[in-house]
């Protein structure tokens, strides 16, 4: 196997703002090609907007004529894929000969998913993974994914896939990324906890795989002058602190995690530590026993309707 070099991005979008939002992140994928990075990692929800702290209006039994125009407000600002900007961020990956993996905001008729895009450096939409259990309040606002979008897509620098947020605490989510043998675990997410960290390091032990989190990070400021929300009104209030940060198949740091600001962290990934690792710990090979455990997955999709 090779080293490759892989960056993740720690940003905050232009909330609710498509147009400035891609606009950013085809300056960042821009920075991080000039790196030297192959495969580049945004955070969720990073077109257009994790709206924290936002209740949207919503109330056992109630909802605010303000909380749906500010849905309508999300819904317009999201992503149709494959559509315009599909076509804009394989444009991007083409352009700097780059894996890309962004987390967005897919638009699917009337319902909203929170979703993570895959384009292979020739500006192929190699796939998509929508979060199959949004958390607490975004169930308000997301879909549910199925087990349709569960890839780890096979690619000249390794096996990539992604989990989302706390589906990364989602034992047995894990363990399918892991049966498929990925080797670039992808974790977008706006989870700037301190639980974090030990969090992605238990991951790369566990899955013997690179993880590379990238988290947004989110001042008020980045949001529109109208967003309410009660962490107050000042636009330096910081609502997504970061984390970011790129962690071995042993758990070593090696880079981040970041605090104090956006920036792009990038980590030269030796893949031969992964066979390595493997020696004494492959959780779907020589350390499991089926006889007593066994994971079942549905990957067929779940539409409302079908038509036979």
């Amino acid at each position: 196997m090779s080293t490759i070099r892989a960056a993740v991005v720690q940003d905050a979008p232009v909330a609710f703002d498509l147009e400035e939002s891609l606009a950013k992140v085809l300056h960042r994928v821009a920075e991080a090609a000039h790196q030297g990075a192959q495969l580049v990692v945004f955070p969720e929800a990073f077109l257009s907007g994790y709206p924290k702290g936002h209740d949207f209006g919503a109330r056992v039994g109630m909802r605010s004529p303000e909380g749906r125009q500010l849905f309508q407000r999300y819904w317009a600002s999201a992503v149709t894929v494959p559509g315009p900007v599909t076509l804009a961020l394989g444009s991007a990956a083409r352009q700097y000969a780059l894996h890309l993996v962004i987390g967005v905001i897919e638009r699917d008729g009337g319902t909203l998913y929170c979703t993570v895009l895959f384009f292979a450096p020739d500006g192929a939409l190699l796939g998509k993974h929508r979060k199959v259990m949004p958390t607490a309040m975004e169930r308000l606002i997301w879909g549910f994914g199925d087990g349709s979008t569960l890839p780890v897509f096979d690619t000249p620098i390794g096996r990539i896939g992604a989990v989302i947020c706390w589906e990364n605490y989602m034992p047995m989510l894990r363990m399918a990324m892991y049966a498929q043998g990925i080797q670039l675990y992808c974790a977008p997410t706006v989870d700037d906890r301190d639980t974090w960290l030990p969090t992605m390091r238990h991951i790369a032990i566990e899955g013997r795989c690179f993880v590379l989190a990238s988290c947004q990070f989110a001042r008020l400021s980045d949001y529109p002058t109208d967003y309410r929300i009660e962490q107050g009104d000042a636009p330096e209030t910081v609502l997504i602190r970061g984390g970011s940060c790129i962690i071995s198949p042993f758990g070593d740091v090696l880079a981040g995690p970041a605090f104090d600001g956006p920036t792009i962290l990038t980590a030269d990934l030796e893949l031969d530590a992964i066979v390595r690792g493997k020696f004494d710990l492959d959780v779907v090979g020589h350390y499991a026993r089926p006889d007593i455990f066994q994971l079942q997955i549905n990957t067929e999709a779940t539409a409302a309707v079908k038509t036979i």
